[in-house]
């Protein structure tokens, strides 16, 4: 693999890829290991939840990143991956103005479950964050504890049955399939002083607001508390689904927070939270993508929202991204789309091999798990996730390549 680009510059000659955690996702370790593994893989871009320890978890995993960059030539490793300098991803923290699916979480009571339910909750969570385990039903009692009863009150019980809250990002698959209709989403907000320096620092240099039509007001109330700190951003990212007047309320958006003294990413929200399921979701990313960059607004356009492994190809045959150098006189932002966003589709993608670390520790192991003391695994999950950056570093990396053996 040839070197990859520090990312503004990818952001700028469109190969810009923004790895995707969750607005709400908040297992440290699974958000720790799948940085690591897209950070060696050259993501230029990691998006997190607005939570320090979500935050300190993805620092920790990009600096590792850089270490092992630097230390294995020195060690002589074979792999490819260890060949090349790692370019320091941006670590972006997602905030929201409003009501938004990215920023919830499922809940209900597993108590009311009926017995005979078949658990359709359980198989179509991407995230595996519902579970029924059966060794909740068999918990064994502590030493000496002659007053211990597993039922399911016990809190014992509870811990391990329902949603796992830190896994559950809120895509809600389980709201409709549940045979009783008890599963709700309990949603949360962004407010001007949760803004706390704990969540704009410590790594932090760029931000995502999530926001929908006809919620300038509350926008711009979020806005102040950002505003303080743009200097210390290097990109402001504005995600918005698709609607009524989208293009006059992103006008408003810009007018509202210009000049901005960083670079500016519209971040079109396609199909939230789908990339997974299947082809058919990458075609509403790319539709709104479309309608967004034809609109001429300053800065970058960058696609969000149901992309998945066809989304590059598709975006590449339908002329819609760079697969050269960068001309002088080109105007780049409003030619061609700038890069992409990959969320579920990337975290699935990953998520068996990140399991088999876990495993490996066993279930009974209360400590954290780090993929690189696994190193097979880690490897294998560097190249999985390779596959996926590279496509659209791929045209970046044959230009670099031609250059590298011209006479």
């Amino acid at each position: 693999m040839s070197n990859l680009k520090d990312p503004l510059t990818s952001l700028s000659e469109g190969h810009w890829f923004k790895l995707i955690c969750g607005a709400s996702f908040q297992h440290l370790q699974f958000v720790r290991n799948i940085t690591l593994a897209y950070c060696l893989a050259g993501a230029d871009c990691i998006d997190v939840a607005a939570d320090p320890a979500v935050i300190a978890a993805a620092v920790e995993a990009i600096e590792k990143a850089v270490t092992l960059g630097q230390v294995a030539p020195k060690r002589g490793s074979r792999h490819p991956f260890a060949k090349r300098e790692v370019p320091r991803p941006l670590l972006m923290v997602s905030l929201n103005d409003g009501e938004d699916p990215h920023f919830r979480k499922a809940e209900f009571n597993p108590q009311k479950c009926p017995p005979d339910c078949p658990r359709p909750c359980e198989s179509i969570c991407p995230a595996q964050a519902i579970a029924f385990p059966q060794s909740a039903l068999t918990i064994a009692p502590k030493p000496g504890d002659l007053s211990f009863k597993t039922t399911p009150n016990s809190p014992e019980f509870q811990q391990k049955v329902g949603v796992i809250e830190d896994r559950c990002y809120g895509c809600g698959r389980c709201l409709p399939v549940c045979p009783i209709g008890q599963i709700v989403t309990r949603s949360y907000v962004s407010t001007p002083t949760a803004i706390a320096p704990s969540v704009l620092s410590k790594g932090v240099n760029a931000v995502e607001i999530h926001t929908q039509v006809g919620r300038i007001e509350d926008f711009k109330r979020l806005w102040s508390a950002v505003a303080p700190s743009v200097n210390q951003l290097k990109v402001v990212a504005i995600s918005c689904p698709d609607g009524e007047n989208l293009i006059d309320y992103l006008w408003s958006i810009y007018h509202a927070i210009s000049p901005v003294p960083c670079a500016l990413i519209w971040q079109t929200d396609g199909r939230p939270m789908s990339g997974d399921i299947g082809i058919g979701t990458t075609r509403a990313a790319i539709k709104l993508g479309q309608k967004v960059l034809a609109a001429g607004l300053p800065g970058f356009v960058q696609l969000a929202g149901g992309t998945n492994q066809h989304t590059v190809s598709k975006l590449k045959s339908m002329g819609l991204l760079r697969q050269g150098r960068v001309k002088a006189k080109e105007d780049s932002t409003h030619s061609y789309l700038s890069g992409v966003a990959y969320g579920s589709y990337a975290r699935v993608l990953l998520s068996p091999i990140l399991e088999r670390v876990e495993q490996q520790w066993g279930e009974t192991f209360s400590g954290s798990y780090a993929l690189e003391d696994c190193p097979d695994l880690l490897w294998e999950a560097v190249d999985l996730a390779d596959s996926l950056v590279s496509e659209i570093k791929f045209g970046l990396q044959l230009q670099n390549t031609t250059n590298n053996t011209s006479p």
